[in-house]
């Protein structure tokens, strides 16, 4: 009997030894499944959560990079020449573009390939990475209100740089007139008269270039003032005017100065050919042979 209970208790410890072991050697592939669920539960909640958060924002990318191309373009090539800084409180100034801090964070590297400046990934194309950035990096966002550039695209005629709208559609006397309101209130909250001569100039260019194609007239043309290409040859023919206007009268007189030297001895070399032609014609004529002449009869 003592050997019986002696067995069965043995048996009871080997069992219980063998289901600790079994226990301790699954621990780790437990472990291991439950960090990779719970980091692929992470990464799913991630996306949902960037995908929620390019739902809430109501602000298209692609036509806040209309504006800001438009901007960039028509307009800031003339507030740099005038040396106006732009106000914190104009809708234009880029602390109230919402994405520009994630613009200056794209990096081109080639045709088919584009780095985020946050994290260093490549991506092949520019909308993959405006797609990271909903997803990785919305946090970086400023959402305040106000900041939408896009906003502004029917003041600032996104549709002409782009392919949002189609030439022959219907001129709408109604939006015409609210882009045409929401122009001028720019051009006076950004550029107020009171702010100076520089303020005053910028305000009449911007209701030009921006504001007064706002019709359905089709008189006016928008960026009837041109943009940075003209504004580059422009800076070229000042600078080169500039670099010569001091040396113009010097260069004329030099040239003149030049143009008398060479005229002058063909001018006194014409007045010798044609006395020398005189002469030799007299000579000619006094050189008549005598037999020619009739005597008179005795």
């Amino acid at each position: 009997m003592k050997k019986v209970t002696t067995i069965v208790s043995i048996f009871l410890i080997a069992l219980l030894c063998l289901q600790e072991v079994v226990h301790v050697s699954s621990s780790p592939f437990l472990y291991a499944r439950q960090v990779y669920e719970e980091s692929s539960g992470g990464r799913k909640l991630e996306q949902e959560q960037g995908q929620e958060h390019a739902q809430e924002l109501h602000c298209s990318r692609e036509r806040s990079r209309a504006a800001r191309k438009v901007k960039e373009e028509y307009l800031i090539p003339f507030v740099e020449r005038e040396n106006y800084r732009l106000s914190t409180k104009c809708r234009l100034h880029p602390e109230n573009d919402i994405f520009s801090d994630q613009e200056e964070h794209k990096i081109f590297v080639d045709r088919h390939e584009w780095q985020c400046g946050y994290c260093k990934k490549s991506f092949r194309e520019e909308k993959f990475l405006d797609q990271h950035f909903d997803n990785r990096h919305y946090n970086l966002l400023n959402v305040s209100h106000g900041k939408c550039l896009a906003d502004l695209c029917g003041a600032m005629h996104c549709d002409a740089v782009t392919k949002f709208r189609s030439p022959r559609s219907k001129c709408n006397l109604a939006a015409a007139a609210r882009n045409r309101h929401l122009c001028e209130s720019l051009a006076d909250n950004c550029f107020p008269i009171s702010d100076g001569p520089a303020a005053g100039r910028l305000h009449e260019l911007f209701l030009h270039q921006f504001c007064d194609a706002h019709t359905c007239s089709g008189k006016h043309k928008p960026f009837s003032r041109g943009g940075k290409i003209l504004m580059s040859k422009f800076a070229v023919t000042e600078y080169l005017s500039l670099s010569t206007g001091k040396d113009q009268s010097s260069f004329f007189r030099l040239a003149a100065g030049a143009l008398i030297l060479v005229l002058l001895p063909v001018f006194y070399l014409f007045l010798y050919l044609i006395q020398s032609d005189v002469k030799n014609r007299t000579q000619e004529l006094r050189r008549i042979p005598k037999a020619g002449w009739k005597t008179k009869p005795s």
